[in-house]
């Protein structure tokens, strides 16, 4: 036990004070620490409770600095949780079988309907778990930029408080505490970051129905992933027998798989267009600083609360907000593509495409919970919001040039349509099949023949 005879500390609980002067060197405690450490309640906490928190913060301190603000490990390890207190079940060898099947047959079904070229999938089932496993390093790397933009603000904007107090305001023995907080703070608000991270992945993986149905590639090939606890629940919301709602699905899944893969520049562009939004990202400082003056240190919820609160909201830049519009017209483009030709290859087969299409548009329409958390974590809502429009013009093409003239629109980013394409679609149209765009056509074949030659 420590003996307080030689100064006049106020009396602490002994595993707490032989903890404190751990943290400040070993140096007597200044009376006024141990005021601010008896205010916040410290005392009265359980002793093995506290010493576990206090190795956690030793730990901070000593950790070597992370080569990138986002832990995965962590956010994985969240999101897993999420999913498991939601509920998840590991996929049966029958759903393994049925999705197998299901993406057989829906990739007949495109062939009659699409000239894309078919690569060799295989159809998974997969549990909430396994989606979160698999797609993680590719969230992960996409928020990265926002992550660090983030973590930077928030450290800098405390670390500005703690720096603006009058001499003398800081107990004896913490301002050596301060001089290793830097890295500590970055660790700490990563680490923050990384939690919501694995929360918004976790509630996201209780709410998609196949591997890429938010319209980023996320499942690498040759998997096309089918989600049987989601999709059965929607054939029972919808009162559709399962296996019409499972090839409905597996229709759609297949089709955008089959784009990314036909079309080289499409899963890259998508991609980059994320990246591109979130390098450019200005964080509102004046808005974190505001948030840090209201923290009450003693509140455990306080800076949780404030990192899910405006602080983070981000404010668009020119670059930005052009990232944002071409990831919307580049989105938009994909999911009305599905919708023609998922439209055009289940009419012959499915009697309940129509309520099956529909329900996926209420969903897009309505958006949900990890579309909300997405948006307060990085400002991005996965939506493609002008889809109607794109569909619109993948149907004019089909119906002035037929399937072929449709899917010419994705032989090169420069072909593509573009946002000015979705305002005008017939004068896409008209410019698509004039004789200029033709020699056009004739000389990017050329040009890629050439480079296949080499």
């Amino acid at each position: 036990m420590t003996d307080h005879a030689d100064d006049d500390t106020p009396d602490l609980p002994p595993e707490l004070e032989e903890m404190l002067r751990g943290l400040t060197g070993g140096a007597p405690l200044d009376p006024q620490l141990a005021d601010m450490v008896r205010g916040m309640g410290l005392d009265k906490v359980d002793p093995q409770m506290l010493q576990m928190v206090m190795g956690q913060v030793q730990a901070m301190f000593a950790a070597p600095p992370s080569a990138t603000a986002v832990d995965a490990p962590m956010a994985t390890d969240l999101a897993r949780k999420t999913v498991s207190a939601a509920g998840d079940t590991l996929a049966t060898a029958a759903d393994g079988r049925d999705a197998a099947e299901a993406v057989h047959v829906a990739g007949l079904w495109l062939d009659a309907v699409t000239d894309l070229p078919a690569p060799p999938l295989r159809g998974v089932a997969w549990s909430r778990a396994e989606w979160v496993e698999a797609t993680m390093p590719v969230w992960a790397d996409l928020v990265e930029p926002v992550a660090e933009g983030v973590t930077e603000a928030v450290t800098a904007a405390m670390a500005g408080q703690l720096g603006g107090l009058p001499e003398g305001a800081l107990p004896a023995g913490m301002e050596g505490m301060l001089e290793q907080a830097g890295p500590m703070l970055r660790r700490m608000h990563g680490s923050m970051f990384s939690m919501q991270l694995g929360q918004a992945v976790g509630t996201l993986a209780g709410e998609v129905l196949t591997g890429c149905e938010v319209s980023l590639p996320l499942v690498a090939s040759p998997d096309v992933v089918l989600m049987p606890r989601a999709v059965r629940e929607l054939a029972e919301g919808l009162e559709v027998d399962e296996p019409q709602a499972r090839l409905y699905l597996a229709v759609r899944e297949v089709a955008r798989v089959r784009l990314f893969e036909s079309v080289p520049w499409l899963a890259p562009g998508l991609l980059a267009a994320v990246r591109d939004y979130a390098a450019d990202i200005t964080i509102d400082t004046d808005a974190i600083e505001e948030a840090v003056r209201s923290i009450d240190p003693s509140d455990p919820q306080a800076v949780q609360a404030a990192v899910q609160g405006r602080m983070f909201a981000p404010l668009h830049s020119p670059a930005q907000q052009a990232a944002l519009g071409r990831l919307e017209t580049l989105l938009a483009l994909v999911e009305g593509w599905v919708d023609v030709v998922t439209e055009e290859a289940v009419a012959e087969h499915l009697p309940a495409s129509s309520a099956l299409a529909e329900a996926v548009r209420r969903r897009r329409a309505t958006g949900g919970p990890a579309e909300k958390v997405f948006g307060a974590l990085v400002g991005l809502e996965l939506r493609p919001r002008r889809l109607r429009d794109a569909a619109n013009l993948f149907r004019a093409l089909a119906d002035s040039g037929g399937g072929a003239a449709r899917d010419a629109a994705w032989r090169h980013p420069d072909l593509a349509p573009s946002t000015a394409d979705l305002d005008d679609p017939l004068g896409y149209v008209e410019r698509s099949a004039s004789p200029a765009t033709d020699d056009l056509d004739a000389e990017l074949d050329a040009l890629l023949r050439d480079e296949g030659e080499r």
